[in-house]
């Protein structure tokens, strides 16, 4: 399957994985498949804008609090970053809620991400991030 064509049926499969993240507890409101078929899109969009920025932004934390990558702990910044980029959505989308605000942000972040690698993987529409 081509890259492409992958990315592009990711977007429902994101969206669906949005939705059943709002039906747990986690404080993470969707009022419609409509609104988080455009929230995965901002998500992507956002995360293709400000990966990299917030990454060099949060270098200096991340070697010093990693000692400079001995300590396995960079998962947590990608955390930070997955979070941030949940709440800059829901505040620009109309009908995606934090109802608890950054813990809502970060549970929801942490339950997407995981979800979204585990699905993506089983129905084989994982890309790489430097695809050929």
């Amino acid at each position: 399957m081509s890259h492409s064509l992958a990315w592009m049926l990711q977007w429902p499969v994101r969206a669906l994985i949005l939705i059943l993240v709002s039906r747990m507890p986690l404080g993470v409101d969707m009022i419609s498949f409509r609104i988080a078929l455009v929230s995965s899109l901002v998500i992507a969009f956002l995360g293709t804008l400000l990966v990299w920025p917030l990454r060099l932004l949060l270098a200096p934390l991340r070697m010093v609090t990693t000692l400079g990558g001995l300590l396995p702990v960079g998962f947590l910044f990608e955390w930070v970053i997955s979070a941030i980029l949940f709440a800059a959505t829901a505040w620009l989308i109309q009908g995606f809620k934090l109802r608890y605000g950054l813990g809502s942000a970060f549970l929801g972040a942490l339950i997407y991400s995981i979800i979204s690698f585990i699905a993506l993987k089983l129905l084989g529409l994982e890309v790489p991030l430097l695809a050929p």
